[in-house]
């Protein structure tokens, strides 16, 4: 248990787009550990603050666990859940009351993109994506490549490894956006073999000309990736028409481009909580 508020984690967790669950007591009836407002933060590995401790607490933290390890599996787990808690019978508690929990898990990163190179283009994206709600996991070769970059909480450096390119994948987030943009040709082919297999990667974007895409093509076909596979490539990378061939030019279209990857969310008439979950764990009717 940490010694951190539930507010202090709260901003910093949000600020660094990493995974947690904040959940708050929304209804309490008769002796309960605390009141109406009280919070807790949980991660996968910490816990923030207290919902009063006992049995009761450590069923909540389980609670948010599931939601957090549902989250890492691509699963939706981030919808707003109601959870009631008779603190006698569920909990096992003597004090006897009634509690009732409001999870919210924030998955995030909203779109976490992998960045295959360090060079110019590289680094005039990086920054552009930087202040976005997303995590941007950056591999290079070469071991300088890094070390004139300011940190940033949601943009992490990793030297690849190209002789274990496939288990530095195995480490991605689920639904990844690939991005390959490597000093070396040759690198950049061998990635793309490797993306291709990896079922995990949501899309694969190639830098580089029409012309260098069909010279990757036949190896690729013979390394068993058929057209399906191979029409998941985007290459050139870029909104089409973007022009420019400065490096900031081509950043742009690119994060341009990966704002069209976003999935479109289809919107029922009734998200979240249901009016009917609500009145069965409060016993009290929704206010319209």
């Amino acid at each position: 248990m940490s010694a951190e508020t539930w507010h202090s984690a709260l901003h910093h967790l949000q600020a660094g787009a990493a995974p947690h669950v904040l959940i708050s007591v929304v209804g309490a009836e008769g002796s309960t550990p605390r009141e109406p407002g009280a919070k807790m933060v949980v991660t996968a590995d910490a816990c923030h603050d207290t919902l009063g401790g006992g049995h009761f607490e450590y069923q909540a933290i389980a609670c948010a666990r599931e939601m957090l390890t549902a989250s890492t599996r691509g699963e939706q787990a981030t919808t707003p859940r109601l959870e009631a808690f008779p603190l006698g019978g569920r909990s096992g508690q003597c004090c006897g009351g009634h509690v009732s929990l409001l999870f919210e898990c924030f998955a995030g990163a909203e779109k976490h993109i992998a960045i295959f190179g360090a060079g110019h283009v590289a680094q005039a994206l990086v920054p552009l994506l930087a202040p976005l709600p997303w995590r941007v996991h950056w591999f290079d070769s070469r071991d300088d490549a890094f070390a004139a970059l300011a940190p940033s909480s949601r943009v992490d450096c990793h030297r690849l490894d190209e002789n274990a390119i496939a288990m530095a994948l195995a480490g991605l987030p689920h639904d990844v956006h690939a991005l390959v943009m490597t000093h070396d040709h040759a690198q950049d082919r061998r990635l793309v073999d490797v993306l291709l297999s990896h079922s995990g990667v949501a899309s694969i974007g190639l830098i580089g000309s029409q012309s260098k895409w069909a010279s990757f093509q036949r190896p690729l076909r013979e390394a068993g990736h058929d057209a399906t596979a191979l029409s998941r490539v985007r290459c050139p990378i870029g909104v089409p028409g973007a022009g420019g061939k400065r490096p900031y030019e081509i950043a742009l279209a690119i994060a341009a481009e990966l704002l069209t990857l976003a999935p479109t969310e289809a919107h029922a008439p009734q998200r979240g909580v249901m009016p009917a979950t609500w009145r069965h764990v409060t016993g009290q009717d929704v206010c319209l």
